[in-house]
């Protein structure tokens, strides 16, 4: 089993979707960092469903605790545990599934077999978009750091859902206006027909997916560790962890397959003294090391797996089959809130390889 990610800034997972709680351990956090729960909870704020009738009624004050690692309102050190307690639990919901019924597109046949029918998969147990909670309090800590010493930023807006595409939005319409709409679009016109779609397929008792644009800005040349950490690999292997993330491109990404290497070559120039590219298209990744222009990659998302309409299933413990009808709470498109999270894990990974680049020294 692995819950753990990172080498210097090193983060452990823990809990489950209706266990006690969700949390998280943070080794390697610098000592001397200003840190308070309010710092945590702004960005656990991002993450929750809202009012909205797109998003789950599950409703959970997701309320973060500091247990260790500060002192005096600055980090010591030490590991940083982080968790919330889980209360809107509605474990009935799932009594089909602890009675053998295997949910089509979810982890239940390869949980059981794995784990042998001792896994909780109860609202999905380890495996559950609930986790990502933990992802996003480690990553406000990576995201300070970065933020503070580095002067990096990080920020994520849905272009995608249901096969509606956003207009191509500048940096300035991101940071407007992402946490100002339900599906964290930066175009507030596209936000509005994306809204409609989700709300479409739900009532049809359906979901859908979508794709994410993220964009690190201000990042030093020399982030990534090649052969085997690459940034780009290190990336992709940590967004996988959020559950839905089907692919990941940087810069043009697949589109690269199909121009030439004259298109696809991104050409240096000087601008006092400093070396740039005219293009991005290699998404600011040469050779698995961050080359100085903006991190640029897409994160494409599946439909969300429980749906109300009904579908013929196997009960793996009667070994036959049976029709299985999803009741409960679930999100009929999960691209809005995993906005926040792919920034977070971006933030993770971007905070390691600072630490071990010793861009980022361990004493604040």
């Amino acid at each position: 089993m692995s819950f753990s990610l990172g080498k210097i800034f090193k983060i452990t997972v823990f809990g489950e979707s209706h266990g006690k709680c969700v949390g998280v351990v943070v080794e390697g956090c610098p000592a001397g960092l200003k840190l308070k729960e309010k710092d945590i909870q702004k960005e656990v704020e991002k993450r929750k469903p809202g009012s909205s009738q797109i998003f789950t009624q599950r409703k959970e004050k997701d309320k973060v605790e500091i247990l260790s690692g500060v002192l005096n309102g600055k980090t010591t050190g030490a590991p940083i545990c982080l968790l919330v307690w889980n209360k809107d639990v509605l474990s009935k919901d799932y009594k089909k599934i602890n009675e053998g019924l295997l949910r089509p597109g979810h982890a239940d046949f390869t949980a059981f077999l794995k784990y042998g029918g001792f896994a909780d998969l109860r609202g999905g147990g380890f495996f559950s978009g609930r986790m990502t909670l933990a992802l996003v309090m480690a990553g406000a800590i990576a995201k300070k750091i970065l933020k503070e010493k580095l002067n990096i930023e990080i920020l994520a807006h849905t272009i995608e859902i249901g096969g509606k595409t956003a207009r191509k939005a500048k940096i300035s319409e991101i940071k407007r206006n992402v946490y100002k709409n339900e599906v964290r679009c930066a175009n507030l016109k596209d936000a509005k027909e994306m809204k409609k779609i989700i709300e479409k397929v739900k009532k049809e008792g359906d979901s859908i997916g979508g794709k994410i644009e993220a964009i690190c800005l201000n990042l030093p040349v020399g982030l990534g560790e090649p052969i085997f950490d690459s940034l780009d690999g290190e990336i992709s292997k940590a967004l996988f962890a959020i559950p839905g993330v089907k692919g990941v491109e940087f810069g043009r990404g697949f589109e690269v397959s199909k121009i030439k290497g004259s298109e696809n070559n991104d050409l240096f120039f000087l601008k006092n003294e400093k070396v740039l590219t005219k293009t991005n298209n290699a998404g600011g990744v040469l050779g698995g090391i961050s080359n100085g222009m903006p991190l640029i990659l897409k994160v494409a998302i599946k439909p969300p797996s429980s749906i109300s309409k009904p579908q013929l299933t196997v009960n793996i413990k009667k070994k036959k089959m049976e029709i299985l009808k999803i009741n409960g709470r679930h999100d009929p498109c999960i691209v809005p809130r995993a906005v926040p999270v792919v920034e977070s894990v971006l933030g993770l990974v971007l905070c390691d390889f600072a630490l071990r680049a010793q861009f980022i020294r361990r004493i604040f």
